[in-house]
């Protein structure tokens, strides 16, 4: 009798344990790349190296994160699509965000090239970010890229929503989000 008292107390103290871990295992969506994980932190310094410019201070607003390259015709044949993007959903009020913001992360080893596309692609925005180790940058490895442009949208929360939007794709899966221009 103490025997299988014992071994009650034991199977149940360990379903008590399991379950205390398994409700703090899914706490919050993982840290990932794929659509529903929380996006990797990204921390790398601007295009004069004076400021470290993290993904994280932009929680609250839907984030594009762009991966590109001055180097790269695809990615500056895109740009205007992006700075179009940017000049409508920026200024835009949306229904669970404070608004819209775009990390770009060059992957460029010249930063006067990155420098001079910024420029001439009128890319206007703040969060330009890079650590000008091209194909070796720790962003692009920590999301998986191995072609650009290449984007994700980030929700929020952090959490990514959606991927690779090009185009008029980049600008219907905002307007899910807007609740007016």
């Amino acid at each position: 009798m103490k025997k299988t008292h014992i071994i009650a107390l034991s199977a149940i103290a360990l379903l008590a344990v399991y379950g205390f871990t398994a409700r703090n295992d899914s706490d919050g969506p993982k840290v990932g790349t794929a659509i529903g994980d929380t996006a990797p932190e990204l921390a790398f310094y601007n295009v004069d190296s004076t400021k470290v410019l993290k993904l994280s201070e932009l929680r609250g607003k839907y984030v594009l994160i762009d991966f590109w390259a001055s180097w790269c015709g695809p990615c500056r044949r895109e740009n205007p699509n992006v700075v179009q993007a940017y000049q409508k959903y920026s200024k835009a009020k949306f229904k669970d965000a404070k608004g819209f913001e775009i990390y770009s992360l060059s992957l460029d080893k010249s930063r006067t090239a990155w420098r001079k596309a910024i420029e001439q692609d009128g890319l206007v925005w703040k969060y330009h970010a890079s650590d000008l180790k091209a194909w070796s940058s720790e962003g692009a490895r920590l999301y998986g890229v191995t072609g650009i442009p290449m984007s994700v949208l980030v929700d929020p929360n952090g959490v990514i929503i959606a991927k690779n939007l090009r185009g008029l794709r980049l600008h219907e899966e905002l307007d899910k989000y807007v609740k007016s221009l």
